[in-house]
């Protein structure tokens, strides 16, 4: 049985990335190593729109948040949370962790933010030091006006912002520099292409800065210990070498394709599902959808969980579920990873399908008759 992979993380591996990563492992504290990874922190600076510094972290996502905050603030702090789902919530938990005075402004899973209440947050509390948001809410499939809240907080020299971009870098508009985002968080295994393994922190001026000042307890995730290792191109730790030869290659095949046409593809691929589930007579959950990933409410009589398991077990196909609250209520469909116009129209397909084998009464085909000309026009 072919597997296909449709959820927002893994994503599925371009075949050249997989064959690089099969080659001989180099010593991590050689020249050949070294030569590697200055490329692709060069093309991770693309793939971030960056001229400042990139880390590179042997760790899942959720490390490099953990890292943004515990290099920028200090106990006692104030951090403001823009949470509008499970990954916003992590970050307040992580800022809990580290005794931070936590703020969130929560409009409810799916929701848009209020920036002018972001404004007048900052405003009343001047102890606020780090404002944490994400790209891309991958748990309600949802974006945030990411360039809209950098606008705000760039007006408080001492505050930075923090963006979770690790589902939505890549597949979705995000200019580091020039909205002004002091530290953008991604993983590997998103629009990267490539397997879970490695994290990465983009960090601004500002942000170091900020760095500076904090003294919270770091010792893996301490970045000046980093920057002190990249002077000498090295890093402080055992970096992942395989995953850092697969990193080169896929931003080799971002950078041949430019980042704009990523976005458009990832675009278009997204108003193919949405429309596809309109047609089916299904919503969309989100109220700002996002291009990344896109949530689908299933109907009452549809048992979420067993859809997407009986998907996974018949047909070789994996959709993510929902989470917490939604779980059991959605299942969420990545525009990601290593796919092409074909597999969206799979994905269509085996919706059709398990509509039907759960009883909901749909016209066979529906879904792709309206996204082909999408895909294809």
């Amino acid at each position: 049985m072919k597997k296909r992979l449709f959820t927002p993380g893994p994503s599925a591996v371009p075949e050249e990335v997989l064959l690089e990563m099969a080659k001989p492992i180099v010593h991590h504290r050689t020249r050949e190593f070294f030569d590697i990874a200055n490329e692709a922190l060069e093309g991770l600076r693309y793939f971030f729109q960056t001229k400042g510094d990139v880390a590179i972290f042997s760790s899942s996502g959720t490390g490099a948040m953990e890292a943004a905050l515990v290099n920028s603030v200090s106990a006692g702090d104030g951090v403001l949370v823009l949470s509008a789902g499970k990954f916003g919530e992590r970050f307040a938990s992580i800022g809990k962790a580290y005794g931070c005075h936590v703020q969130s402004i929560e409009p409810g899973w799916g929701n848009p933010f209020d920036l002018a209440e972001v404004e007048r947050v900052l405003r009343k509390d001047p102890k606020i030091r780090a404002v944490c948001a994400t790209l891309c809410e991958t748990s309600t499939a949802s974006s945030c006006d990411i360039e809209g809240i950098g606008k705000i907080v760039r007006q408080y020299p001492e505050t930075i912002l923090i963006v979770d971009g690790i589902s939505g870098l890549g597949a979705v508009p995000c200019k580091t520099d020039a909205w002004g985002l002091d530290m953008v968080v991604s993983g590997s295994q998103k629009a990267l292409m490539l397997p879970p393994g490695l994290s990465f922190l983009s960090v601004s001026e500002k942000a170091w800065n900020a760095i500076e000042r904090s003294t919270l307890p770091k010792f893996y995730f301490d970045l000046k210990q980093y920057r002190i290792a990249r002077k000498k191109n090295d890093f402080p730790w055992t970096m992942a070498v395989s995953l850092i030869r697969g990193l080169k290659k896929a931003l080799d095949l971002i950078q041949e394709e430019t980042l704009e046409i990523m976005w458009k593809r990832h675009h278009i691929r997204a108003e193919a599902v949405r429309a596809a589930a309109k047609a089916l007579g299904l919503k969309v959950f989100s109220k700002t959808p996002s291009d990344a990933v896109t949530a689908i409410l299933l109907p009452e009589e549809v048992k979420g969980d067993l859809f997407v398991s009986q998907l996974r077990d018949k047909f070789g196909i994996t959709f993510a579920g929902g989470q917490d609250s939604l779980k059991g209520k959605i299942v969420r469909i990545s525009h990601f990873g290593w796919q092409d116009e074909f597999d969206t129209l799979t994905a269509i397909s085996a919706l059709e399908v398990m509509l039907t084998e759960h009883g909901y009464p749909c016209d066979p085909g529906i879904g792709v008759k309206v996204a082909t000309p999408i895909l294809f026009s």
